[in-house]
């Protein structure tokens, strides 16, 4: 399905009847990512997939993106499909937004799951290496981002391993278009610290971090999680930067009983 949403064309998916969970995706994918997640919730829950601007089906404008852009997109679609509140779930890119979104709105938020994300800025470094890559991506085009992206989202012995899930991902990364890549590389470098705001955070949270993730290590991931008040942190085994995709079972198992504790708490 589609909607015009701040004049561009914006792609989503709906399924499912219950209470709404919103699946935000990660660089440079769109939202076949949650496939295995749709399966798993949508008897019990409506789930709602977006792709982003830039992505997917969504329309890829050549201007300048924002995570605070992407936020008031998310936003503008639940309004249209009439979700009040929903719990949110962001991996990586995807976090970055949601932290946009609840800085914007945050009674939006019925419950929150962080998944190998950050709240950091980026290093000089790291700004310099956004730069080169989207110097690539004008230049070479899309097969070469997905050379560059996919040994950092998956785990080595996926990488190794797994030649039918580097295929699909490299199908969803080719399917962009270099202006998407490049906005969202933009977005990125210049999106702020988050770390202060998670001591604000008042919603039930849930942190997922693949133990093998070699772009949020770990460690960083659990660390987030302690500064959030109340917080569930759960490490994903055999799975790096995209635990929903690489070890699919422990990711779902993980977002159920948290959404189940949801409901038994009357939330």
């Amino acid at each position: 399905m589609k909607i015009q949403i701040n004049d561009i064309s914006l792609a989503y998916s709906d399924e499912g009847q219950g209470p709404p969970v919103v699946f935000l995706h990660a660089f440079p994918l769109n939202r076949t990512m949650w496939v295995p997640q749709v399966a798993g919730l949508s008897d019990r829950y409506r789930v709602v997939t977006i792709d982003l601007r830039g992505h997917g089906e969504s329309d890829a404008p050549m201007w300048r993106y924002t995570l605070d852009r992407f936020a008031e997109d998310v936003h503008g679609l639940l309004a249209h499909l009439g979700i009040a509140r929903a719990t949110f779930v962001g991996l990586s890119m995807g976090g970055y937004i949601l932290f946009a979104l609840y800085r914007k709105h945050p009674a939006l938020f019925q419950a929150l799951v962080l998944a190998d994300t950050r709240t950091t800025a980026d290093t000089p470094e790291a700004k310099a290496a956004r730069f080169s890559m989207a110097q690539i991506a004008y230049r070479r085009g899309v097969s070469a981002i997905a050379d560059l992206m996919l040994p950092k989202l998956l785990s080595p012995a996926s990488w190794e391993h797994r030649a039918d899930l580097r295929d699909h991902l490299r199908a969803i990364i080719t399917g962009n278009q270099v202006s998407g890549i490049v906005g969202d590389l933009m977005a990125m470098e210049e999106r702020p610290d988050s770390t202060p705001l998670l001591s604000t955070i008042s919603v039930p949270t849930l942190v997922i971090v693949g133990e093998e993730d070699l772009a949020s290590p770990p460690e960083e991931v659990e660390s987030m999680a302690k500064q959030v008040p109340g917080s569930t942190f759960v490490r994903i085994p055999r799975a790096g930067h995209l635990s929903n995709l690489e070890n699919p079972g422990a990711f779902n198992a993980a977002l159920l009983t948290f959404l189940t504790s949801l409901e038994n708490s009357g939330l």
